[in-house]
């Protein structure tokens, strides 16, 4: 519990109101008050028995200091009462708190059937997020900048089916009080329903890389007559107003998560960087190519569609995901501006 609340400091969004540096996130679902109340209840016993604790011991210090070099311990036997409640009374409170928590647990555990099903995939070092009912809706976060991860509508259950394809991530949401691992080769879930409008962080607490303080994303809860309209709205890519092709293919980047392997300055991680790429003779596995005129225009599509067709030399075991049928012709055409714009001037 410590270690979720620590992570919510790691990289703060502008959140939905202003709290108190010491004060909890806000509560924004339905076990957010449950588990704050277990908190404050674990944390005034910790305060009070520290209290009598460290008195008594103060206390006795001063009652019983040795008076002089002569002076002896007086003879001291145990007493069976004070044992006993000294035992009861702490395995009462444990009770009390174990009953507590796996009350609160079950309640965690189990998903309603009406739930609106979202998939959560973790990869190195971002979210993507997708929608079994909503075809065409796909997020992923960027570890540049804080960018809309995910849309949930307020008032009704949410589960969230998540996996990972590198090493394990933890999904964590502080306002709702909602942590789960995120484990590759196997599924886990959780769920929550949301109770207040606004913008909520998304951050990774488990350690998974050099990058993982930037695994954030952001969570934005709608009413419900919003909900549908506004994630297709959301889930658009196309050109907006005097937008460039160079910005949109930008846009695109982020919002498909390309920007979490691939650098735009020169940077290494865990793909090819992008910066002064086009123009490049790129040494691949088998051979090398000119990524230039009509063949590099053709080699970029290919890597995005087809990843494992060309591999570049020295990243041979980095698996990336196919983008066929994920970006159409237009978006594709944006990445290849970006791509370009990175290398102008050198």
């Amino acid at each position: 519990m410590i270690s979720m609340f620590f992570a919510a400091a790691a990289k703060p969004l502008p959140p939905v109101e202003t709290v108190h540096p010491w004060a909890l996130p806000t509560q924004a679902s339905t076990f957010a008050e449950s588990t704050d109340r277990l908190y404050y209840f674990i944390f005034a016993l910790d305060l009070l028995f520290f209290v009598l604790i460290m008195g008594a011991m103060l206390y006795f210090m001063v009652r019983y200091a040795r008076r002089s070099p002569g002076q002896k311990t007086s003879s001291i036997t145990h007493s069976g009462v004070l044992e006993f409640w000294w035992s009861v009374i702490p395995s009462i409170l444990l009770i009390v708190i174990f009953i507590w928590g796996e009350v609160d647990f079950l309640r965690q555990a189990v998903p309603p059937q009406d739930a609106l099903n979202i998939r959560v995939t973790g990869q190195k070092w971002s979210w993507t997020v997708e929608y079994p009912d909503y075809p065409d809706a796909r997020f992923t976060s960027s570890p540049d900048e804080p960018v809309l991860t995910m849309m949930v509508p307020k008032g009704r259950p949410v589960q969230l089916t998540m996996t990972s394809q590198d090493v394990i991530h933890s999904f964590y949401v502080p306002a709702f009080r909602v942590k789960r691992d995120v484990v590759p080769g196997r599924y886990t879930s959780l769920w929550f329903e949301a109770t207040r409008v606004g913008e909520f962080n998304i951050f990774c607490t488990e350690y998974c890389g050099k990058d993982h303080s930037k695994m954030t994303g952001v969570l934005r809860v709608l009413e419900p007559e919003q909900f549908a309209s506004a994630l297709l709205e959301a889930s658009k890519l196309v050109p907006e107003g005097s937008e460039t092709m160079e910005q949109f293919g930008q846009r695109v980047a982020m919002r498909r998560g390309c920007t979490a392997c691939h650098s735009a300055d020169g940077a290494a991680s865990t793909g090819p960087t992008w910066k002064g790429l086009w123009g490049k003779n790129e040494s691949l596995s088998g051979g090398s190519v000119k990524i230039d005129g009509e063949d590099g225009l053709n080699y970029l599509r290919e890597s995005m569609l087809n990843p494992t067709a060309k591999i570049v030399s020295g990243f041979e075991g980095v698996s990336m995901p196919s983008y066929q049928g994920q970006l159409d012709d237009k978006q594709i055409d944006g990445l290849i501006a970006y791509i370009k714009s990175l290398s102008a001037g050198q």
